[in-house]
């Protein structure tokens, strides 16, 4: 797995979140954000990584042993089903994508995750139509637990694909397909 590095998302880190609000960064999440709603996003994902560990954080992932940002991870909780559990988003940039950062960024992102307590289960849900995020999740040990309708963004109904990390019993990295 290539080397990352996950920092604490900052104040500082919103041309990252610029850079990631292109056609090709959202074409599965609805499209570019407007100024209004990538601000709102920025103070979020800063609150988020400045509360207790059990409540989330966003993380900005770099190259290990540069401060170049390749892009962004994190976990949050959410109710799912009924049950309390994490949610997880990511991104890597397109210029970065290919080189295997996803998995790492996951697989480490799911570790700060069991570090952290709370939910036991860590979920994303990647849309079924993007087939590269459904390869990095198989790839970094979930199961696919089936597809769902998933509300993304805000009014927005989406297909898409429900995987689960248990925090408390599985391995983190790769998995046999199931």
């Amino acid at each position: 797995m290539t080397p990352i590095t996950l920092t604490p998302w900052s104040p500082n880190d919103l041309p990252l979140l610029h850079h990631s609000n292109s056609p090709a960064m959202t074409a599965h999440t609805g499209g570019p954000e407007d100024d209004e709603k990538l601000t709102a996003r920025q103070q979020r994902y800063v609150a988020l990584s400045q509360r207790d560990a059990t409540e989330g954080r966003m993380f900005r992932i770099s190259l290990a042993g540069t401060d170049e940002a390749v892009g962004s991870v994190g976990y949050w909780p959410r109710e799912w089903q009924g049950r309390q559990v994490y949610e997880t988003g990511y991104g890597i940039l397109p210029e970065f994508q290919g080189r295997g950062l996803a998995v790492a960024a996951i697989v480490a992102v799911a570790q700060a995750a069991r570090e952290a307590g709370g939910p036991r289960e860590l979920h994303a849900y990647p849309s079924v139509d993007n087939a590269a995020s459904n390869v990095v999740l198989r790839k970094a040990g979930f199961r696919l637990l089936g597809e769902v309708e998933f509300e993304y963004p805000p009014g927005h109904l989406l297909r898409s694909n429900d995987w689960c990390l248990d925090l408390e019993e599985e391995p983190l990295g790769e998995q046999p397909l199931r």
